[in-house]
Order: C-alpha cells, then structure tokens, then sequence
C-alpha cells in the first residue's frame, strides 16, 4: 500500500479523501490542515462519509513529512497564494513524496513554464527523489486528455473547444467566487481572475499541452471577456445574497490561435444564478454544471459531461473526477523514474479493482 497524505480539507480536499479511501493501491496515512478548528477531527467527518477512518487531522507538516509519506495530494489553494503553495510542494517533494495537485497553474505545462516556477521543482526532484504531477480542477482532464482523445475519433479536425459551464450558487467558497471572479461586485470592479493576461496565465498551458499533441505551434493566445449585471437579487445557499445590479454572470475565452484563427479553445460560462445572463449556454437539464467539448471537424463530435458528488452538488462532482485523475495516478509514478510530469506523460487507466467497490 502506498502511504498517502492528503494536505488541505476544503472542496478539492474532501474529494481527495474519498479518492484515495477508495484506490486500492493507496492508504491514507495523515491529513494535513491550516484551520486550528479542523485539527484532531477525523478525517472521514471532514470528507463527509460515513464512520470514522481513525485518522485524525493535524497541522504539524514536519512531523507529517518526517514518517517518510510515499504521496502527497496537495489540495490546498494556490489561487491567491502561489509562492507558498509552491514552497509546499517543493518541501514535500524534497521529503521524497510523489505529489499531485491542481494548485500550481504554470505547471500544467511545465515545459513553457516560467523559470521561478520551474526551477525549485527540478531542484527539489534532484534533491529529495520526489516528482511531481499538476493537472486542473477546471477540470484538467476536459481541457487536455479528454479533448485530446475525442479528437482522434473523427476524419478531420477544424478546432476543439472545451467548455465549462457552471453556476456558482451551488460553490462553497466565497473568497474566489466574490474577490477573485468578482461575483457580487459593482461592475466597475476589477476582479483579478478576469484581468488582462490572468486566464493566460491559468489556461495558456492547457492549451500548449494540446497543441503540442496536436502537432501545431500556436500563433498567438488570445483572451475575450463578456460580464453581465443581476437583474434581481438572488440569494445562494452557501455565499449569501448577491445584490441586483452587481456582477452576476461572466464568460470568457482562452483561444489559441493557428494560423490567424482561434482553433484551440477553453471557454468558461459561470454564473452566480441560472436567471442570469439566460441567452448563453447552460448545463443541459437544468443542472449546476457541465463540462463539455466540441470537435468541430468531420464528422462534427460533441460531448458533455456532468459529474454529481455530496449529495446532487455538481460542483463537487467536478472536483471529484479532477482529483480522480490526480489521485488514480499516483500509484503510475510511484513506479516510474523521479521527475516532473504533466498530463500527456500520466497515462489514462481503467479503474482497476474500484468496479462495485464501496465507499463510506
């Protein structure tokens, strides 16, 4: 069994409990947390399933990567905290942990990453024998490996656009979702997700990552932003009440660009209530939210996705399958050489031993 420990217990965390309780290969030895009001709480309560798992969470990092961890999942946030995220990573990767996350955004592509991303992780891989898999929760695999394999299905291929489209109402976690995304903002307020180059930033390597699979060399990557106001109050379950007039509802695109046109895109719709901003694209049936990509070519290939976790919350469900993948591929780089991978490395598996497997 392979001694896993999962760092962070917010909404990529409580996923990452219950992927790891469920793979075979894998033991959930120690949860990491930063809220002191978390700490000594098992770490079954803290996922949301049943029964106790005897694990009880702490904050004492060094004691965690001291009894020699063989994998971390880092579900920690690295939204408004990147460098301490990275120094995270890089301190358990020198313990010798095979480390997944979603947090580190640069390195979804690694190899057009920046070197102040690069470098400490190559440094630290040298130095402890530890590696290192980043892939997103947005998701990576709609971005990347499932675009990518719809994509040999078909004759021709004139673009790929991969789309989520997502209502925020349902999210638990007001920070991003106010102050990062600026829902609930007056619309004359900046929010820092949606300025100029920051979707880059996030998604530019997604969209590397597939052209350098595709065989093609992008032009150029561009950005294009559309921001709609509540026409009425609304009030959410989990975040509160979002005043008429405010920021509700954003779409964008991350286009990368071959020869003059758009041929590679990642589209994002969110939204802060279904009433918002009804002309564009929703999830189908009335859902929270749905992953979806589109093969424009010959023949035309178009699939959705929706995933549901805790309950009906379809936001869940997308952090489930994300660290699905993260998670499922642990026990491929505990095998192979250290180092730092991304997604067209980590191969896609069956899951092996889960058909029927029960979870609490």
């Amino acid at each position: 069994m392979i001694s896993t420990v999962v760092w962070g217990t917010g909404n990529v965390g409580r996923a990452a409990i219950r992927a790891v309780e469920a793979h075979p290969a894998l033991e959930l030895s120690a949860v990491l947390v930063h809220d002191p009001a978390k700490v000594g709480r098992d770490a079954a309560q803290l996922a949301g399933m049943d029964g106790r798992s005897g694990i009880a969470a702490t904050d004492d990092i060094a004691a965690v990567l001291a009894s020699g961890p063989r994998a971390v999942v880092y579900a920690a946030s690295g939204d408004i905290r990147p460098d301490e995220a990275l120094a995270d990573v890089t301190r358990a990767i020198r313990a010798g942990a095979v480390v997944v996350t979603p947090a580190l955004y640069p390195l979804y592509d690694h190899r057009s990453a920046p070197p102040e991303f690069r470098d400490p992780v190559l440094a630290a891989v040298a130095a402890g024998g530890g590696s290192l898999f980043v892939s997103g929760v947005d998701p990576g695999w709609g971005n990347d490996v499932l675009p990518l394999l719809i994509s040999g299905l078909g004759s021709t291929v004139d673009a790929i656009r991969c789309q989520e489209v997502f209502d925020y109402s349902t999210y638990d976690q007001e920070e991003s979702v106010r102050h990062l995304i600026g829902m609930g903002h007056p619309m004359d307020y900046a929010p820092l997700m949606l300025a100029p180059s920051i979707p880059t930033m996030v998604w530019g390597g997604q969209l590397r990552l597939m052209a350098r699979a595709l065989g093609v060399e992008l032009d150029d990557i561009r950005e294009t932003l559309e921001r709609r106001a509540l026409d009425a109050t609304v009030d959410t379950r989990t975040m509160g009440t979002f005043e008429a007039g405010t920021q509700g509802a954003v779409r964008f695109e991350v286009q990368g660009i071959v020869e003059g046109e758009p041929r590679i895109v990642i589209e994002h719709i969110t939204r802060i209530h279904p009433s918002c901003a009804p002309d564009w694209p929703a999830p189908p049936d009335g859902g929270d939210g749905a992953h979806r990509v589109v093969i424009e070519g010959r023949p035309r290939i178009e699939v959705t996705v929706e995933a549901t976790d805790e309950g009906e919350n379809r936001s869940a469900g997308g952090n489930a399958t994300a660290m699905g993948r993260l998670v499922n591929a642990i026990d491929w780089l505990a095998e192979a050489e250290p180092g730092l991978y991304d997604a067209l490395d980590v191969p896609l598996r069956p899951a092996v031993g889960r058909l029927g497997r029960k979870q609490r």
